[in-house]
């Protein structure tokens, strides 16, 4: 990536849709974004997310609300690699309580908010792997969705193939599998079984 980038994109997914407003430049990553889904109950999904340098999370604030509840959760990453997570919530939801505990995260450098292609981008630009190389191996903050319920996720990601204008990188966890389509920024294009791009992007590059 050789250029600073401003997107607007939407994703359709099985259960919903999302919208992300993101910004690339120098080695960091904003963006903001609003989603909905149905699966586990109807909910609309509000985030707020920004990087340090490398790509590496800063922050994450995410609001969730539905029938009769609303949750918030609050992630931060200091510079010295210890993470703050704060949670809240409201109303009667039937699922675990937002947050988690942070002592588990020390070694983690990214947050993964569920059926949000957006933070797949982060480990991909920091490894350079639209290019080429070996596995990476990533213990993430991974954002349960719609409790906002925190847990450690051991994530693999691995170079498959690379065109002109797309590359192709391996995701796999301990129950998933999938082939992640990329553009040339490093945003999602298509992630089988969980959501892809429709729509031109807008914005610059």
């Amino acid at each position: 990536m050789d250029a600073d980038v401003h997107r607007s994109l939407v994703w359709l997914k099985e259960a919903g849709a999302e919208l992300a407003e993101v910004k690339l430049a120098r080695g960091r990553l904003s963006a903001t974004g609003s989603a909905i889904g149905a699966d586990p109950l109807p909910y609309r999904l509000e985030y707020i997310l920004v990087t340090g340098d490398d790509f590496t999370t800063s922050s994450l604030r995410v609001h969730t609300a539905g029938a009769g509840w609303a949750r918030t959760l609050e992630l931060r990453r200091d510079g010295d690699g210890t993470w703050q997570i704060l949670g809240d919530a409201e109303g009667l939801l039937d699922a675990p309580p937002p947050g988690g505990d942070a002592t588990l995260y020390r070694d983690a450098l990214d947050c993964d908010l569920a059926l949000c292609p957006l933070t797949n981008t982060m480990p991909v630009l920091r490894h350079g792997l639209l290019d080429a190389g070996d596995p990476v191996d990533f213990q993430m903050v991974w954002v349960s969705v719609p409790d906002l319920a925190v847990h450690p996720s051991a994530q693999r990601y691995t170079p498959v193939r690379k065109s002109d204008d797309v590359s192709v990188v391996r995701y796999e966890d301990e129950d998933f599998r999938a082939e992640i389509v990329f553009d040339r920024d490093g945003l999602v294009v298509d992630y089988p079984g969980l959501a892809r791009r429709v729509g031109r992007p807008s914005g610059v590059r």
